[in-house]
């Protein structure tokens, strides 16, 4: 219910900014954003891969529950094409934990720094906890128990792992290029020069 609150009414412009820059920013570990490179699917379509990518997450996070007092598990039948989906690739538990740790860490990190108010302690624990019920629907091993656990394993991946690869960065380009394209003409220029400083430097 929390999650749903933030995600719906409290913050729903800085869930969706947050989270499309915490997908942007596995992209910069070469075995993810490699893999999606050899996918071909961001240079084919990057629209529809967005956008699959959104609905099923956003399926997952969604839940809802027969009344007030039950606690619906993420959704199945999200989490099972999800798992399919990924079952075709050989993907390490490291960067699904890494993955997931973008999900749990950016949004807070984002609404501190550009949102109305910041999360409370309730709230952060909620989110955090919704997306530790996503990783085990995905079979995560390993899954950090609290909010800061999450935030010292994504500084620490990201320290180790983030490097310049022209797979990356052919990723990258062409998501720059779908954020760029849903703002009118005169705008994009605009746009495209505002990214840098939101993306944040270890990416950028």
């Amino acid at each position: 219910e929390i999650g749903r609150n933030l995600t719906d009414y409290e913050f729903p412009w800085e869930f969706l900014r947050s989270l499309e820059f915490a997908l942007f920013r596995t992209y910069a570990v070469p075995s993810i954003g490699g893999l999606l490179d050899r996918t071909g699917e961001f240079a084919a379509d990057t629209q529809r891969r967005y956008d699959d990518t959104a609905l099923l997450l956003y399926s997952m996070w969604r839940r809802e529950t027969p009344d007030e007092s039950d606690v619906a598990p993420p959704d199945a039948d999200a989490a099972d094409q999800l798992n399919f989906i990924h079952g075709h690739y050989r993907i390490s538990n490291d960067d699904f934990r890494y993955t997931l740790a973008t999900f749990v860490v950016m949004p807070v990190r984002w609404i501190r720094a550009w949102g109305w108010r910041r999360l409370s302690v309730l709230e952060i624990d909620a989110w955090t906890n919704l997306m530790r019920d996503m990783g085990e629907a995905m079979h995560i091993a390993d899954i950090p128990d609290t909010f800061d656990e999450f935030s010292a394993l994504l500084d620490a991946y990201e320290a180790e792992h983030f490097a310049y690869d022209p797979a990356n960065a052919r990723v990258a380009a062409a998501t720059v290029d779908l954020f760029v394209s849903w703002y009118p003409k005169p705008l994009q220029r605009l746009v495209r020069l505002g990214l840098p400083p939101v993306i944040t430097e270890p990416v950028s």
